[in-house]
């Protein structure tokens, strides 16, 4: 059934999910706030950041917010966790009282140390707020190869995104456990990070494995400490997405820790990326989560010492490799 579908941000994956909603039979607007950006999308259809996606002509894509988010049933929104409460600050308004929200964001905000999805509930944007998330790298998604997502939060609501977003390319699974979800999609990204520098470093194969081994095992503790629950780390939301951002190449976070591997300068590096690289403000807020929570993460704890504190990857992972060793556990 065709249901009315706004995306709220057009950077890389909010273009690739209208362009999924579109296929998928659905009446979809696409809003950016870049009105330089919007343009260049409305003449040839083509996405700059994402290489190989055509967005339908069926997509209307706008910077009226009020036109893109009117008579929506769901609207999708695809603004950085740094960034959505700002956006959505100006634009909540327009956001009709009984849409299903969908966040994509993946991260904590760092002053509040919030999920994305509790910024949006505190804003009151929409209606019920669920959450999207799952092994998406865009240029896949952009192609149509097969891939699989979660969706979490209130059960009537995850089941009406759920039949809307599954089509044959789309294997949507459901879960109740959106604390996990969001965990899970925001501490992978620092693992990431993590698995960029073994790259830069040339430290081969194994030394990744043990990485998103124990980078998984992390992810679980603190998100277990913030409320999830355990199996959702090990799933398509936890592990599934975290081998994918650590072996894409065209995964931002893991790019930029490869770089750092490298030798380049954290400063410089970050500002030659090209689009938000949300594993480096998610790190400040993992760690602050942690020291609160009481929870281990020395990963993301490495991680932010060579984003924050000047130190090199290859000292970090001296650091990492002298911790004691004892029973492999959670």
């Amino acid at each position: 059934m065709s249901v009315a579908v706004a995306v709220i941000g057009c950077g890389q994956f909010g273009s690739v999910v209208a362009s999924h909603c579109a296929r998928a039979g659905h009446s979809v607007h696409l809003w950016g706030r870049n009105d330089e950006e919007v343009q260049g999308l409305l003449r040839n259809r083509r996405s700059t950041r994402v290489e190989g996606l055509v967005i339908p002509d069926s997509v209307v894509i706008t910077t009226d917010a009020q036109a893109a988010m009117s008579g929506a049933r769901i609207v999708i929104t695809a603004i950085p966790s740094q960034y959505a409460r700002n956006v959505w600050t100006v634009l909540r308004a327009a956001c009709p009282r009984d849409a299903t929200v969908v966040s994509l964001a993946k991260g904590f905000e760092v002053q509040s140390l919030k999920r994305p999805s509790e910024v949006l509930r505190e804003l009151g944007v929409g209606g019920v707020v669920v959450t999207l998330s799952g092994p998406s790298v865009a240029s896949e998604v952009a192609l149509g190869l097969p891939t699989a997502m979660v969706v979490a939060g209130e059960a009537v609501a995850a089941r009406e995104v759920q039949h809307a977003m599954a089509t044959s390319a789309w294997r949507v699974y459901l879960s109740s456990d959106q604390v996990g979800v969001e965990a899970a999609g925001a501490l992978k990204n620092v693992i990431a990070l993590a698995a960029g520098m073994v790259d830069g470093m040339q430290l081969g194969i194994n030394a990744k494995a043990t990485l998103l081994a124990r980078g998984t095992a992390e992810m679980a503790r603190l998100g277990m400490a913030l409320g999830g629950s355990r199996e959702t780390f090990f799933g398509v939301a936890g592990v599934g997405d975290l081998a994918t951002t650590c072996f894409s190449t065209d995964g931002r976070n893991r790019t930029l820790g490869e770089r750092l591997g490298r030798g380049e300068d954290f400063a410089s590096a970050l500002r030659s990326m090209h689009a938000v690289v949300e594993g480096v403000d998610t790190c400040r807020a993992v760690v602050e989560l942690a020291r609160r929570l009481g929870v281990e993460v020395p990963i993301a704890s490495a991680v932010h010492a060579v984003l924050f504190g000047g130190e090199t990857p290859q000292h970090a992972l001296q650091e990492l490799m002298r911790r004691t060793s004892g029973e492999e556990r959670l």
